[in-house]
C-alpha cells in the first residue's frame, strides 16, 4: 500500500463515528484482520492456500508449482507465515508450511454480520411459510386436490 493509500485509509478511520467504532473495539482484532486479509488479497498467495490445504508442503515443491522465482515463492510465503495463516517448521533442512485455520475464523467473524440474512430475508421467509401453510388448510377443509377449479391459482 502507498503512503498516500495509507493516509487516506488513517483519515477515513479518524472521521469514523464513534458507534461504527464499537465494531473495531479491539485494535489488535483490526490489525489482525488488516494482516490477514491483506495476505489473502494476492492470487498467488491464494493458490498457495489451495496447495496447502491438501497438507504440508516443503518451499521447494510450492515454489515448483509456480512459474514465479523462489524467491518470489517465499517472500508470498513469509506474508503467509506473518499474517499466521501458515506456519513453518523445521524438517531436516527444508521448512514444512502447514496451513493454520485459526484467523480465518476471526475473518469469517468478522465478515459474518455481511452475508447473513437480512431481517426483510428472514421476515419473506416467514411469509412464504404462511402462504403454504394458508394452501394446504384450504385444500385440506375443501377436500379438493390442488388445482382443481374454484381454488386460487398461483400461476
Amino acid at each position: 500500500m502507498t503512503e498516500a493509500a495509507k493516509a487516506r485509509a488513517d483519515d477515513a478511520v479518524a472521521e469514523r463515528p464513534d458507534e461504527a467504532a464499537g465494531a473495531w473495539a479491539d485494535d489488535a482484532l483490526e490489525a489482525r484482520l488488516d494482516e490477514v486479509a491483506g495476505a489473502v488479497a494476492d492470487p498467488v498467495r491464494r493458490r498457495i492456500l489451495v496447495l496447502l490445504r491438501e497438507g504440508p508442503l516443503p518451499a521447494g515443491e510450492v515454489a515448483e508449482r509456480f512459474a514465479i522465482s523462489r524467491p518470489a515463492v517465499s517472500r508470498h510465503l513469509r506474508v503467509l507465515r506473518r499474517s499466521g495463516l501458515v506456519r513453518a517448521e523445521l524438517a531436516g533442512r527444508q521448512r514444512l508450511y502447514t496451513l493454520d485455520p485459526g484467523p480465518f475464523g476471526e475473518l469469517v467473524a468478522w465478515l459474518g454480520p455481511f452475508v447473513r440474512p437480512s431481517g426483510w430475508e428472514h421476515r419473506f421467509d416467514a411469509l412464504e411459510t404462511e402462504v403454504y401453510r394458508t394452501r394446504r388448510e384450504r385444500r385440506t377443509t375443501t377436500g379438493a386436490p390442488p388445482g382443481v377449479p374454484g381454488e386460487e391459482s398461483t400461476a
